[in-house]
Order: structure tokens, then sequence, then C-alpha cells
């Protein structure tokens, strides 16, 4: 079995030798992608198989054709749609990209993306889950001390999370100047919609960030204090990704006794951020405030551009919140289909 420290380790340091005669503009490709500020680790991933693949097939010319692309797909019977959709999108880019460099590639459609907005179901945490989870997460504890760990961070993180609603990509790339801790908000520039947001900070939260920041000065390393630097760190003072978050969560599941669901049901920690809207919507209900008047400001919040995307977001039942259900018309009541709820 692999400890905790090796499998981070590896998701963290992987290197990636792409060897095909794709693999200069496969470089160059996620050489952009960085240099725009993208994390682009999951690209990596999806290159480097897309890579082997091709080398296996001994191409002598950098040229993706239909065929190609064709023959990979029938290789790929185990990935689910979603995952199938955004390798599609990967090809499509680089062969865009390749073709602008004088290689005349087939460019292919992205496959019909099924939709579950409908039957999706997210994993709603109880408050006092919640609190174990922030509990344990105080207690993880490393095997191996190593400087690449991302540990140090996982228990702000995952506060920062739940107090705000941010979506993990967002507080990753948080920046030391991002943070106005005298006027208590973060400003959010790289968001899933292109558009900057603040997002408030409660007291509570400011003297963990406040915390965390005190440790992370005792790290020897002299930009950590820069503007431009990022806020979350590992040790050695370089970013981390949503990957070494999420293993960590699952550590956290695990220890908490909360079952995995999986097929999209979580927990995960972007459920996190749908206990945020949830628990923030309930707790407005209940200090009188009205439906229609906290739905916007839970949108605005989360960042969304419309409030009906906020309405397919937040997920309610008749069961988990009946006074709050009770305020809603009968016109309105598809906006809160069941969910799977356990304690």
């Amino acid at each position: 079995m692999i400890s905790t420290h090796r499998k981070e380790e590896f998701f963290m340091s992987k290197e990636f030798n792409y060897k095909s005669v794709l693999a200069p503009f496969i470089k160059e490709f996620i050489s952009i992608k960085e240099s725009c500020g993208q994390h682009a680790l999951r690209y990596k991933w999806i290159l480097n198989e897309i890579d082997l693949f091709v080398y296996e097939k001994s191409l002598e010319r950098p040229i993706i054709t239909k065929d190609l692309i064709e023959e990979w797909r029938k290789t790929r019977i185990n990935d689910k749609p979603s995952t199938i959709n955004c390798k599609y999108s990967i090809w499509a880019q680089l062969a865009r990209y390749i073709s602008r460099h004088g290689q005349d590639c087939f460019i292919p459609k992205l496959p019909k993306f099924p939709s579950n907005t409908k039957n999706f179901t997210p994993y709603i945490f109880t408050h006092e889950q919640i609190n174990e989870i922030f509990e344990r997460s105080n207690k993880l504890r490393l095997q191996n001390r190593s400087i690449k760990a991302a540990l140090f961070c996982i228990p702000t993180v995952l506060r920062l999370l739940y107090s705000t609603g941010l979506r993990i990509s967002e507080a990753l790339s948080i920046r030391n100047k991002d943070i106005q801790f005298d006027k208590k908000y973060i400003l959010i520039g790289k968001t899933k919609n292109g558009s900057e947001r603040i997002v408030p900070v409660n007291d509570s939260l400011q003297e963990v960030l406040l915390q965390y920041t005190s440790y992370r000065s005792k790290i020897p390393l002299k930009k950590l204090s820069e503007p431009d630097c990022w806020f979350f760190t590992k040790t050695d003072g370089t970013g981390f990704t949503d990957k070494a978050v999420a293993w960590w969560f699952r550590i956290l599941m695990e220890q908490c006794g909360i079952p995995y669901i999986g097929d999209h049901h979580g927990p995960c920690v972007h459920d996190l951020r749908h206990t945020f809207a949830v628990h923030s919507l309930m707790q407005m209900s209940q200090a009188g405030m009205d439906l229609y008047t906290c739905l916007p400001i839970i949108s605005t919040c989360l960042g969304h551009t419309s409030l009906s995307a906020t309405e397919k977001y937040v997920r309610l039942t008749c069961e988990m919140f009946p006074e709050l259900t009770m305020q809603c018309s009968e016109v309105n009541s598809f906006v809160y289909p069941k969910i799977i709820y356990q304690k």
C-alpha cells in the first residue's frame, strides 16, 4: 500500500515525458496555457495519454487525422461522457494549434454533452459533519517530512471554501495582494465566468487566515510575502493543485465515517460550495428574510451571472428544510428537487 505522503508526492511532482511526433507541439501548447495563468495539470495528464497513444502508433508526421482520433476513441471505453467531452476539447485545441504552424490537421467536433442538471444531486454536509471535518483537518499528519507537502494549507483552504463558497480553482488562484485584511475581503480575479468579484471575509475566517499567514511567515523563504506570490503554497514556496486538496479531503471523509456515494454524488471538495449555499440560504430564511431576497444574494456570492444558475445550484428538500419550502409557491417548487442526504 502506497503511503499518504508518497501518493501526494506522486500527484504533485509528476514529470511528463512527451516523446511522440506531437511532443514539440504539446510542450509549446502547455507552455502557452501556463503563461496565461491557467492550471495546466489536467491538460498535461490528458496530453500525456494522447502522446502515448500517438507514440505507440509510430506516426512519422505531426498530423492529427480523423482516423487517428476515431482509433483513439475506441480505446476509451471506460471514460465517462464528461471526460470524453473534455478530451475531445483538448484534441481540438491541439489540432488547431498544430494547424496554425503549417500542418493541416483534422479538428474534431465535441460530442454532445449529456446534461445531468435535472438529475444532479449534490451532497450537503450537516453542521456536525462540517465541524468534525475541520477538527480532524487540524489533526492530519504526514507520515514523512517533505518540503513539497501541501498539507500545511489544507485546514485553512477547507474553511475558506465553506465560509465563502469559492470554487477550489478560485481559492488556489488567490495571491497575497488579493487579500485585504483591513477591509475584510478577497478579490477573486480568476473566475469561471471571467469576471472579478469581491468575497467578504467574516471575523472567524479572518482569524484563520491571519493564523495561517503567521505560520507561513516562519518558512525561511523571502518570496512568500511578496504581493504576487500565491497565498496558499507548499512549504517549498510553490503553488499546489486541486488534486492535493481532493486527496486530503477523501482521507478526511474516511476518518469522519462519511461514505463515498460515487456517480457524481460525492461527497467531494466541491460539495463545500453546495453546502455553503444551502446553509447560507437556510440561515437567512431562519432570520426572517424572504426567499426571493435570499436567492440574489447567494447568486452574487457564488459568482453566478444569472439567478437561474443559482436555482439549479442550490438543491433543497422538503424533508431537510420544511420551513423554507413552505415559502415557495407551487410554480417554483421545481427549483428544489429531492437530494441524497446522509448523516
